[in-house]
């Protein structure tokens, strides 16, 4: 009886605590204190939200909780050294965006490696972009405007949130793949290029569903189309940039957790379950949905080989475009 009740107690405490062994060390359970999650963006903004809504609920599974710090700047490249350079104990990852996979094209020197300096736990969301006009203007669909650009090369505009975001380089995939010439005008962040297209400044823009929707729904915008393979549930009626035809266009941002490369497999995987169950929760996915984006998680193989893979794409586009390294 005090073998078995012996081996019961020895398994439920292997269920809450993986137990780390570091040489010259004692071995020491995780988690036993908090865990940071680190993002490069403005606080209050979509990565700050999507860490928070996960975390959250991740917190009750594993039993510690959760702070998220945003440290930002550089395009979530600042956190991300930050990160890479972090003890790999379990204890500091980091909120990704599609962002990271931006930064591995559009930067001449990093001071890490986008996917090789990281261990990926797992993606949460993923949400197109949308191309948006004013209410009022005159050109009634994306294959108009691109049948309009084509009659005039270089003359048509859009902005973006700035040289080398994630928006940018779908304007120059979208130009290349439909074989137009456009403008681009870079502004500081989307709020700046939405007042932009407000005022008149140029005719349209590519941001993220967030950043327009509200005055979509309030008459001030009318989307022309979304940049993923799906139309987008939050705008139905809206059609895709391939629908239009540019087939096999396919822009979607993303957001997953990445630890420092060398952080033990068993921690990965704990966080991984915990991940998974997190996206799982009505009101995880919900405040996802909000926020433009759709609930899906991935193991950390699937994560590090489409991180490879959008490093990959949008350095051909970087130099496609000739668009100068930063």
């Amino acid at each position: 009886m005090q073998r078995r009740h012996f081996l019961h107690l020895s398994a439920t405490a292997a269920a809450t605590a993986l137990t780390l062994h570091a040489p010259g060390a004692h071995a020491q359970a995780w988690p036993d204190r908090t865990i940071k999650i680190l993002q490069g963006f403005a606080p209050g903004g979509n990565a700050d939200n999507i860490a928070r809504a996960v975390s959250a609920e991740m917190a009750k599974g594993i039993g510690q909780a959760f702070v998220v710090e945003a440290q930002a700047g550089a395009g979530g490249t600042i956190a991300a050294a930050t990160v890479a350079r972090s003890k790999p104990d379990g204890y500091t990852l980091l909120l990704a965006t599609g962002g990271h996979a931006v930064a591995g094209a559009i930067y001449n020197s990093l001071p890490y490696r986008t996917v090789q300096d990281f261990e990926m736990v797992g993606t949460i969301t993923y949400f197109p972009f949308l191309v948006v006009t004013t209410a009022d203007s005159k050109v009634p669909s994306l294959s108009a405007l691109l049948t309009n650009a084509r009659a005039n090369p270089g003359k048509v505009a859009y902005g973006t949130a700035g040289i080398g975001s994630t928006h940018h380089l779908a304007g120059e995939l979208l130009a290349s793949m439909s074989k137009t010439q456009l403008l681009h005008v870079p502004y500081r962040g989307d709020s700046a290029s939405l007042t932009a297209l407000l005022a008149g400044d140029v005719p349209f823009i590519i941001a993220p569903p967030t950043a327009v929707l509200a005055n979509i729904k309030a008459g001030k915008l009318r989307a022309l189309a979304a940049t993923g393979p799906q139309r987008w549930p939050g705008l139905p009626d809206v059609p895709t940039v391939a629908e239009q035809g540019v087939t096999g266009y396919d822009v979607r941002s993303w957001a997953g957790l990445m630890a420092p490369a060398g952080t033990p497999r068993p921690v990965i995987d704990r966080l991984n379950a915990e991940l998974q169950k997190a996206l799982q929760v009505a009101a995880v996915r919900t405040r996802l949905e909000e926020m433009g984006g759709e609930a899906r998680g991935s193991t950390p193989e699937e994560m590090r080989t489409m991180v490879a893979a959008e490093t990959q794409k949008w350095t051909q586009v970087v130099n496609d475009a000739k668009i100068p390294k930063q």
